[in-house]
């Protein structure tokens, strides 16, 4: 009797591989930040703290505005982002996504301190870099599987998944996630000076659009123009659109947060990033946490 008990046992492990590492089975909202100045508010809304360490990665679980939550950073980028998120998934008991954190502006209608809520994110440098000819540049069928129109050598290319063979650009946000972000856009008072600097206009919470991530910290107007033309782009940074992806592939609802820091080289100046970065941080976190709150149980 002894063996087919330890055959089940194997068995359970082969095909939940995930739950078999669990380390808190409280159905939890992760809240994801990239690194430590964005996430200093929301670590400082978090009730009965619990912290896991994973690797090096610290997860906290505890309570937001009444609502269980598991807390972490992603670390910067893409690799990094996707690899924490999965992570989470595998160890806690993950029923919503929600990423917040600062972000470079786009939509030359956007200012510094907006919080962009984008309904679909890509990720803009999965890309062939063509061969230049002397007719232009050449980038085989084969290998270019995107209508997204080129800047210069670099061609944009749909993402392959398994349930996607034919390629994907474009990875959603959770539309009921984005209902409940309507909700509480007009009801948040977000910042409008950081220390002796104030900004021009007030800031605002914006809800639809598109997002891009990348591996790259964007300071170029000429490639800032071409993300605006090429995919809509109202901001760039560089993780929500690979913790997008590691959601669809787990069919949990993700969506994101992001306060403009600064305009990914569209000022008029050098970037002002470290200028807005703690404000941006802070009018992401505000809207967040007036997310969490208004989340049904």
């Amino acid at each position: 009797m002894r063996l087919p008990a330890l055959v089940l046992a194997f068995v359970a492990l082969l095909v939940s591989p995930a739950l078999a590492q669990r380390l808190d089975e409280t159905p939890r909202v992760a809240v994801i930040s990239a690194f430590p100045p964005e996430i200093g508010a929301l670590n400082a809304a978090t009730q009965d703290q619990k912290t896991f360490d994973v690797q090096g990665v610290k997860f906290m679980t505890g309570q937001m505005e009444g609502k269980p939550v598991v807390v972490f950073l992603s670390g910067v980028s893409m690799v990094n982002a996707a690899m924490t998120t999965q992570m989470a998934l595998d160890r806690f008991n993950i029923t919503r996504i929600v990423f917040s954190g600062i972000a470079g502006g786009v939509d030359e209608g956007l200012d510094i301190g907006d919080v962009v809520v984008a309904d679909r994110w890509a990720q803009n440098l999965e890309s062939a870099f063509a061969r230049e000819t002397d007719k232009g540049f050449e980038v085989s069928a084969s290998i270019r599987n995107s209508t997204l129109p080129n800047y210069g050598m670099i061609f944009p290319r749909a993402i392959i998944l398994p349930s996607a063979p034919e390629g994907r650009v474009w990875f959603p946000s959770d539309p009921s996630l984005l209902e409940t972000a309507k909700t509480v856009a007009a009801s948040v008072a977000l910042q409008r000076c950081a220390a002796d600097k104030c900004l021009v206009h007030p800031p605002k919470v914006v809800i639809g659009g598109a997002g891009v991530s990348a591996p790259v910290f964007l300071d170029n107007a000429a490639y800032r123009k071409y993300l605006r033309s090429a995919f809509e782009a109202r901001v760039v940074d560089m993780e929500s659109a690979a913790v997008a992806h590691v959601a669809l592939v787990n069919k949990t609802p993700f969506i994101a947060f992001r306060s403009l820091s600064d305009l990914a080289g569209g000022g008029a100046g050098a970037n002002e990033m470290h200028t807005f970065m703690a404000l941006a941080s802070d009018n992401s976190a505000t809207v967040v946490k007036a997310f969490v709150k208004a989340l049904p149980n």
